[in-house]
C-alpha cells in the first residue's frame, strides 16, 4: 500500500477474478541477529536439556563406558607412565625418571629394530591375504553359484571365528608337525615335497600367516557379505544392459560400493596384526631364528626378564604406530568417498 495515496486496484487473474494478494514474507534479518544470541544465552541449558532427554542412552552406555575407562585408557596411561621410569623402580611407590632413556636404549637395539621390521611385513602381508581372500569368499557366497549349501558355507568360514584362539592354533601346531602333521602326511601321499611348517626358517611366517588367516578371515567376509547385501543391484542392470562383461560390472559398479566395508576391514586388520602375540606364543615362541618373534612376543619377553621401561616403551612405539597407521587409514578413506 502506498502511503499517502489511493490503494491500486487489484489486476485480475486469467478466469477475470482479484488475485489474492502476497503474504507479508518475514524479515529473516532480525533471525540471523537473534538467533546465535539465543543460542549463546541458551547453550549450556540447552545441552543439559539434551541430555536429559537422552539419559537412557546415557544410562546403558555408562557401564561400558567406565569398563573401558578402567581397563583400556587407564592401563595404557599407566604404560606410558613405566616407559619413562627406571625398570628397577618401575613398580615402586615411588620410581625414578629416566625421561627418553629407556626409548633411546630400544631404538638402539637391533633385535628391536629387526622385530619391527618383521611386524611391518608381517602386518602387509596378513592384511592383504586376509582381505584378497575374505572379498573373493564374500563375492562367491553372494553369487548365484552357491545357491545350494550357502548357510552351511556361510557357518563353516565364521566358525573359526568364535573358536577359543589358544585352541584353535593347538590344533594348527599339530597339523604342522613333521614327524604326524596331518599336513605333511596329506602331502607325502600326494608324492609332494614335505612343508616345512614351524621348524623351518623359510616357511614358518608362512605358517604362522596362514593359521590367523583361518582363525580371522571369516570376520572379514561378513563385513564384506553385509556391504554386499545392501549394494544397489540397478547399477549393475544398467551395465549389463549397455554390454557391460562381468568382470567390468564386479570392478565399476560393485567394487566402489564396497569401500566402507574395505576402510573397516582395512583398520581393523591393520591393529590386529600390528599386535600380533597369542598364535607367536602358542605356536613359535618368535622362533626358529627369531623369524617369528614380532614386537609384542619381544616386548613380552623383555616385561618376563624385569626390564619393565624397555618393555613399556617398546608397547608405547607400537601403540603410536598403531595409532598412526589407522588414522591415516581414515584419512584416506574419507578422502576416497564420492
Amino acid at each position: 500500500m502506498r502511503r499517502g495515496g489511493p490503494v491500486p486496484p487489484r489486476r485480475p487473474d486469467r478466469n477475470g477474478q482479484a488475485a489474492r494478494p502476497r503474504p507479508p514474507q518475514p524479515d529473516t534479518r532480525m533471525t540471523r541477529l537473534t538467533l546465535p544470541l539465543s543460542e549463546e544465552r541458551h547453550g549450556l541449558s540447552g545441552r543439559l536439556d539434551e541430555a536429559w532427554r537422552h539419559r537412557i542412552f546415557y544410562l546403558f552406555v555408562a557401564p561400558f563406558a567406565a569398563l573401558t575407562i578402567l581397563f583400556g585408557i587407564w592401563p595404557i596411561l599407566l604404560s606410558i607412565q613405566v616407559s619413562f621410569t627406571a625398570s628397577a623402580s618401575a613398580l615402586k611407590p615411588s620410581p625414578v625418571y629416566v625421561g627418553l632413556a629407556n626409548y633411546a636404549s630400544v631404538l638402539a637395539d637391533p633385535i628391536f629394530l629387526a622385530s619391527l621390521a618383521r611386524t611391518l611385513l608381517y602386518t602387509a602381508l596378513s592384511v592383504v591375504a586376509n582381505l584378497a581372500f575374505a572379498l573373493a569368499f564374500a563375492t562367491l557366497l553372494d553369487s548365484t553359484l552357491l545357491k545350494r549349501g550357502n548357510l552351511f558355507f556361510r557357518l563353516a568360514i565364521f566358525l573359526p571365528v568364535v573358536t577359543p584362539d589358544v585352541a584353535g592354533y593347538v590344533v594348527w601346531r599339530w597339523l604342522y608337525d613333521r614327524s604326524f602333521g596331518a599336513i605333511n602326511a596329506g602331502l607325502e601321499l600326494l608324492g609332494l615335497p614335505a612343508f616345512g611348517g614351524l621348524s623351518s626358517p623359510n616357511t614358518a611366517l608362512l605358517a604362522v600367516l596362514i593359521a590367523e588367516l583361518w582363525h580371522h578371515a571369516g570376520f572379514y567376509v561378513i563385513i564384506f557379505l553385509a556391504n554386499l547385501s545392501i549394494r544397489d543391484k540397478a547399477l549393475e542392470e544398467a551395465a549389463h544392459i549397455d554390454g557391460a562383461t562381468t568382470w567390468q560390472r564386479w570392478r565399476y559398479v560393485i567394487l566402489p560400493q564396497l569401500r566402507p566395508a574395505l576402510l573397516i576391514n582395512t583398520v581393523y586388520a591393520l591393529i590386529q596384526f600390528l599386535k600380533t602375540f597369542t598364535v607367536v606364543v602358542v605356536m613359535t615362541k618368535g622362533g626358529p631364528s627369531d623369524q617369528t618373534n614380532f614386537v609384542s612376543y619381544y616386548a613380552y619377553q623383555l616385561f618376563d626378564q624385569g626390564r619393565y621401561g624397555e618393555a613399556t616403551a617398546m608397547a608405547s612405539i607400537l601403540f603410536a604406530i598403531v595409532i598412526g597407521i589407522s588414522l591415516t587409514a581414515f584419512r584416506i578413506g574419507d578422502r576416497r568417498q564420492p
